[in-house]
């Protein structure tokens, strides 16, 4: 393994500015704007962006600023408000929206959906069953969030994020029916994630896919997508807790939420859960009159069919996988019987309890060809090699996933080190957002032992023109760098304790050490310093580079004479995202 490099003593944590903010200054990009006066953090001045300014630019960022009003209009914040208190009410508002833009409930029932909620991994689950289904030649629809660069990510056709134009087209169809029957409706819009959705299923009904996968926003029995009144089959991935404010405090609490997307009669699968997690989903499944099963492990599967590769790295991605074949194989169970009817109703057994998924042998009879090796989902174990820098991606934003990113990290860091030609030096580079819990999960992180723990929040860079399809007005600048300072502190105070959660017998850990720690306004600016021009990509950039104290610069030298450089980017799927942003050479297609 090459030899690893010591840290330097740890940065100084500031705090935010408590003077007024710049008021009656003009908002344009790339005014600087000093917000944190003892870490000298810089920021600039954006431009408030108005529906008139947008409708004077290019075509789809017209659409796309559109959208971003839905944010934050007064609307869709009393929406929340109201919603939060009386949840029940949140599928009423989505059936109305829904009928403004010319559809019904019932249509929906055409779309022979998929419906897939969990914790963690129901993206990967969604992507798995998707790439399944589309190996045996069906058209299909794929809805899921967020998005990492584009906001058309989120809606796929036959795997691909529909295209521009098509975005561009579909968008003001429904926007605009929305928009010509609002005073009709006191006012009222949808709020960014409704919208989308209604979008989706209003892309794949006129697009004519033979089905789609859908995956839930957040929960399951209030979430918007739950206007789906036949789907035909629900997937249940691995529960943990996030989205307490929303969800409940208690593994209980949660799975009685994503337990509401079942349906009487619609089978039903779920991976192995908590025991208290099982008790909740198998009463909310006999009391729907839901088959629910659980799945098989992946080397349940092998033992019949032989080795299964897959695409998705990381222990836990099998148990994904194992959903989306028990998925598949039941819509395909569904698709070749006679008039698409499912079985008369589930046997009192099967509503009793839980029961194990058949084994289904995923080759021929579900996985054709290299369905699950073929399967890609950015931003989850995701490596990217630019030169010098190795790229390590994960949106890990809850405990579970976390640990689970570390597992996989150390290994494949490992790896790579091993066949470096001299000293390496470690990066991580951190946010997390909303009420998440950064101190605990950055006390996970402290055992990888990184030379430097960066952190910066989820603004991709200086000129808020150049990212329609990652702003987000609902949280301030300022507030965004205070937690980065937050996490910065957090960090310090971890590695002067020691990391506390070790990991036994992992050959990558070296003595104990402490990592410099170093604060940015961006993503760009990161990832700038990071690189030392060693990324010929993030070099090419026309952004301006923001102010860097001298201090910081200094402690740069160990990245320049680094052999290797290795980043581990996680704590939000966001960040994630704004780093691909950077990397991706086909976002203008």
């Amino acid at each position: 393994m090459a030899d690893r490099r010591s840290a330097h003593s740890s940065g100084r944590p500031g705090g935010p500015r408590t003077e007024a903010d710049t008021d009656g200054q003009e908002q344009l990009p790339g005014k600087l704007v000093l917000v944190h006066l003892e870490t000298e953090l810089y920021q600039p001045r954006y431009q408030l962006l108005t529906i008139e300014r947008c409708q004077s630019l290019l075509v789809p960022q017209d659409a796309i600023c559109t959208l971003n009003t839905l944010q934050t209009n007064a609307s869709c914040l009393e929406q929340v408000r109201r919603g939060r208190s009386h949840p029940q009410l949140q599928l009423q508002a989505m059936k109305a929206f829904l009928e403004r833009t010319g559809l019904t409930v019932e249509a929906l029932d055409h779309l022979n959906i998929i419906h897939v909620t969990g914790t963690k991994g129901k993206g990967s689950t969604c992507a798995f069953t998707e790439q399944i289904l589309r190996s045996h030649g069906f058209r299909t629809g794929f809805y899921s969030s967020p998005h990492l660069v584009q906001v058309r990510e989120r809606i796929r056709i036959n795997g691909q994020p529909i295209g521009k134009e098509l975005f561009t087209k579909y968008f003001w169809q429904v926007y605009g029916r929305l928009e010509k029957s609002k005073d009709a409706h006191g006012g009222t819009m949808p709020a960014y994630f409704r919208f989308l959705t209604i979008l989706a299923f209003h892309v794949f009904l006129q697009e004519e896919v033979d089905l789609a996968v859908i995956e839930v926003g957040i929960g399951g029995a209030y979430d918007c997508t739950n206007i789906i009144r036949r789907p035909w089959v629900c997937g249940i991935s691995s529960l943990g807790i996030d989205h307490t404010q929303i969800l409940g405090d208690t593994i209980e609490k949660i799975a009685w939420q994503k337990g509401g997307i079942f349906k009487p009669g619609v089978p039903a699968f779920t991976v192995k859960q908590p025991e208290d997690a099982m008790v909740v989903l198998r009463d909310r499944a006999r009391e729907t009159g839901c088959p629910l099963r659980v799945c098989p492990e992946l080397d349940d599967y092998q033992k019949h069919c032989g080795p299964l590769r897959l695409g998705l790295a990381g222990q836990h991605q099998h148990s994904n996988a194992s959903l989306a074949i028990q998925l598949s194989h039941t819509w395909l169970q569904r698709r070749c019987r006679p008039g698409g009817v499912f079985q008369p109703s589930p046997s009192p057994a099967e509503l009793s309890g839980l029961s194990q998924a058949p084994q289904v042998c995923p080759s021929p009879i579900t996985v054709k060809g290299q369905s699950l090796s073929d399967t890609e989902w950015p931003g989850r174990n995701q490596t990217l090699k630019h030169g010098a820098l190795t790229y390590f991606l994960d949106g890990a934003h809850t405990m579970r996933s976390m640990q689970a990113c570390v597992d996989w990290f150390v290994e494949a860091a490992a790896q790579h080190e091993r066949n470096a030609s001299g000293p390496v030096a470690r990066v991580l580079l951190f946010n997390a957002t909303g009420e998440r819990d950064s101190a605990a999960m950055l006390k996970l992180l402290v055992p990888c032992h990184f030379d430097f723990a960066v952190f910066c929040p989820n603004i991709t860079e200086a000129a808020a023109s150049c990212n329609a399809d990652q702003q987000n007005f609902n949280v301030s600048v300022e507030n965004m760098l205070t937690r980065c300072l937050d996490n910065q502190r957090s960090w310090q105070l971890h590695s002067s304790k020691g990391p506390g959660l070790l990991i036994e017998d992992s050959p990558s850990l070296g003595p104990e050490k402490k990592a410099d720690t170093v604060v940015f306004p961006c993503i760009l600016s990161a990832l700038q310093w990071i690189a030392q021009g060693r990324n010929s990509v993030l070099a090419q950039s026309t952004e301006v580079i923001l102010p860097v104290k001298s201090s910081i610069v200094a402690k740069a030298a160990l990245l320049r004479n680094a052999a290797e450089i290795h980043v581990l980017i996680t704590g939000s799927l966001h960040l994630v995202g704004g780093v691909l942003k950077h990397f991706d050479q086909t976002s203008s297609k």
